[in-house]
């Protein structure tokens, strides 16, 4: 892959956290090559605590890396990168048009044009209807659609993703999961997204990246060869089935993850 189609390049990325009161060191992830294309759509999985989050907050800069470079292709219109978190976190004096709308007015568009550029993302996540109602009279798969058009609003090139569907009853989810297929096929975005489900991942992903327990490190990259677009039947299938096996047994050897906590 030429590097002109990288959306996101990351080399050597590692994390470690100091204690100070015990002078001891937390290692959360050990050293981290990712190359992300232009459009891809990449799902991190990994034990509790393997760095995933981590790494997206790193990306969007967050947080600060102990070592390792973050490269994302520019494009000249502002921020690389979008984050959607689990929590939808909508400012609740605000309608959803007004939510939507709220990143282009802190880029400086008035309030009218930001409002005019949103409506059209309140129809593409399914909220047509609902532009004047208030985050409380929404439901919590609705309160996503809302933070992820209020994503897209700011027309950054990558979508990073922490595990926006994480609080949803399991119907809601399996929607959601369908929906944003829908979405990113329609808005030509990178996506980044952090899950600890292996259905979700299998299901969303061009690939799933494998991470070790803590610290965290790639344990596979692995390619999800099904045909697009994908229907949620298709997680009965056996070619599904098998990719899930094969993710499983890698998570299960990390079951006793070492945590190196040493002397500075």
């Amino acid at each position: 892959m030429a590097n002109t189609d990288l959306a996101l390049s990351a080399r050597g990325v590692r994390m470690e956290y100091r204690d100070r009161s015990s002078d001891t060191r937390l290692v959360a992830i050990e050293a981290m090559d990712l190359d992300v294309a232009d459009r891809e759509f990449v799902s991190l999985l990994g034990p509790s605590g393997c760095g995933k989050s981590t790494f997206l907050k790193i990306v969007n800069g967050l947080l600060k890396a102990t070592a390792g470079e973050i490269r994302l292709r520019r494009n000249g219109k502002g921020r690389e990168d979008a984050m959607v978190f689990q929590d939808a976190a909508l400012f609740p004096w605000y309608s959803v048009l007004d939510n939507v709308a709220y990143g282009l007015v802190c880029a400086g568009v008035k309030n009218d044009e930001a409002r005019k550029r949103a409506a059209p993302l309140v129809e593409l996540v399914g909220l047509q209807g609902f532009e004047a109602k208030y985050p409380y009279q929404l439901s919590g798969g609705m309160q996503q659609r809302a933070n992820l058009a209020r994503a897209l609003a700011v027309d950054a090139p990558i979508l990073l993703m922490d595990e926006p569907f994480a609080s949803l009853d399991a119907q809601t989810r399996e929607v959601m999961q369908a929906e944003l297929l829908r979405i990113w096929n329609a808005a030509q975005k990178t996506v980044v997204f952090v899950t600890h489900q292996i259905e979700e991942a299998v299901y969303l992903s061009d690939r799933v990246i494998v991470m070790s327990a803590r610290p965290g490190r790639i344990l596979a990259d692995i390619e999800i060869e099904l045909p697009r677009p994908r229907a949620l039947e298709l997680k009965r299938s056996a070619q599904f089935t098998a990719y899930a096996d094969q993710i499983w047994k890698l998570l299960a050897s990390q079951h006793a993850p070492a945590a190196p906590v040493g002397q500075a």
